[in-house]
């Protein structure tokens, strides 16, 4: 998941560098780098850093609104979201902000994606997602499929011309190191964490993966981003039946309207103690559930229920789905989602700025293996969409629910329309579950064809 891979990133990350074709993770030289880098940065104090977001956000809603042809012209092309995720990246790669000592993404990740996931499923729209009917589910399985066969035929094109890249022995053999991966892109940071000691793979490996997982990762999270904004061209391309998606839109839409008011003071207090109130619910039931499931049955840490983030990212939601048959729905009216969503983007922009732009140079020959599994991946999706005629909204939730988890599959179902965010963390939730068996499978057909 992306969420855990950028915090392995932050406590583990390395300079990773391809020579005489094997892999060469030095660690030394990582903790210089990231040493060099607090120096250098212009600004590392979080509060400057959080001001920049802020005004990255302010200035690109204000422009993509702007009737202006020219913003009118460059945001048909590129999504508004995309550049709040996009805008941070660059200024981390050129070290004008410093992503890996920020801890913004902690912040926003525990405390704003709950607050959000609340706020957005206060109005949910239950029979129109139950509507959505099983398409969700095939191209979350397909996704899951991609994955599992991407990693071996990787492996299959690369050793075609460059065995020796994806050889190795021992705890360092590269297909060790890509079984983690493997884990991250289906489950989280849970199931990654077990591939590590199931397949019993090296630390000096184990770093690289984790630069390719993250890197890789968003790359694939701004392109959906992007083709969030070009939905309806894609759509038309797959032939889509659309119908039940733009039909619970207009639900949403015409409830939003006929409730809708000028938020007062005591409104806009509401909505921010039912969201902030319910997180708090939710950090207290973690906190409680996840170390009695450690203590009398850790085993089902295969499942990510010994996971705090799992049990926050689930009591957010139920609380959330739950207030949604009470009065507390009306909320809606006064702007409640619109809040979730301003909660939401700060932790897109948060997840944006842990992206260096420039380390895909440091390790070229496993990104290119990253590259090519994740085409495969994304290949099969959009096969099996054409076949089932299913719209693109599912093929990048049913997508990013894999590679990017709970926290950043709401942020892509939400660029579609805000009440499509609770699609994407149920399936989230359902990759958790699925994640250590599928990698483990991964990682069995990744041993079977890595050369010796």
């Amino acid at each position: 998941m992306v969420g855990n891979g950028l915090k392995y990133l932050a406590d583990q990350g390395g300079s990773f560098n391809i020579q005489s074709n094997s892999v060469q993770a030095t660690t030394f030289s990582a903790h210089k780098k990231r040493e060099n880098e607090m120096e250098t940065a212009l600004f590392t104090n979080d509060a400057i850093v959080l001001g920049i977001l802020f005004c990255i956000i302010a200035f690109v809603f204000r422009t993509s609104s702007s009737a202006n042809p020219a913003w009118k012209k460059f945001y048909a092309w590129f999504p508004s979201i995309l550049l709040v995720y996009f805008l941070p990246a660059v200024l981390n790669s050129l070290g004008i902000i410093d992503g890996n000592t920020s801890k913004l993404y902690f912040v926003s990740s525990r405390y704003l994606l709950p607050a959000s996931l609340v706020l957005l499923t206060l109005s949910i729209d239950m029979k129109g997602i139950i509507a959505l009917g099983p398409k969700a589910l095939i191209m979350f399985v397909t996704a899951t499929l991609g994955i599992v066969i991407g990693g071996p035929l990787a492996i299959l094109i690369v050793s075609a011309f460059n065995p020796e890249l994806v050889g190795g022995a021992g705890p360092d053999a590269v297909w060790r190191g890509l079984t983690t991966i493997a884990g991250s892109w289906i489950g989280g940071g849970a199931n990654q964490t077990a591939m590590k000691e199931v397949f019993q793979v090296g630390d000096k490996v184990f770093s690289a993966m984790i630069a390719v997982d993250v890197i890789v990762a968003n790359l694939w999270m701004g392109f959906l981003l992007y083709g969030a904004g070009a939905s309806s061209r894609i759509d038309r391309w797959l032939n889509s039946d659309t119908s039940a998606i733009e039909s619970l839109r207009n639900n949403v839409k015409d409830y939003q309207e006929s409730i809708a008011r000028n938020p007062s003071l005591p409104d806009l207090m509401s909505i921010l103690a039912i969201g902030f109130g319910v997180t708090a619910v939710a950090h207290y039931g973690a906190d409680i559930i996840a170390p009695w499931i450690q203590q009398v049955a850790p085993g089902l840490s295969r499942y990510s229920l010994t996971s705090s983030f799992f049990w926050l990212v689930i009591i957010a939601t139920t609380g959330g789905l739950a207030l949604s048959f009470t009065r507390h729905r009306e909320l809606e009216g006064a702007g409640a989602s619109k809040i979730g969503s301003v909660l939401l983007y700060v932790l897109v922009a948060s997840i944006g700025m842990k992206m260096d732009l420039a380390a895909v140079k440091d390790s070229p020959g496993l990104f290119l293996v990253g590259a090519i599994w994740m085409l495969v991946h994304v290949s099969l999706l959009i096969g099996v969409a054409k076949i089932i005629k299913a719209p693109f909204f599912f093929v990048a939730v049913g997508s990013q629910a894999n590679v990017g988890g709970a926290a950043s599959a709401p942020i892509v179902a939400t660029a579609f329309h805000p009440a499509l965010a609770p699609v994407g963390v149920l399936l989230a939730v359902l990759g958790y579950a699925l994640g250590t068996y599928c990698a483990w499978l991964c990682g069995i057909l990744m041993q079977l064809v890595a050369p010796l």
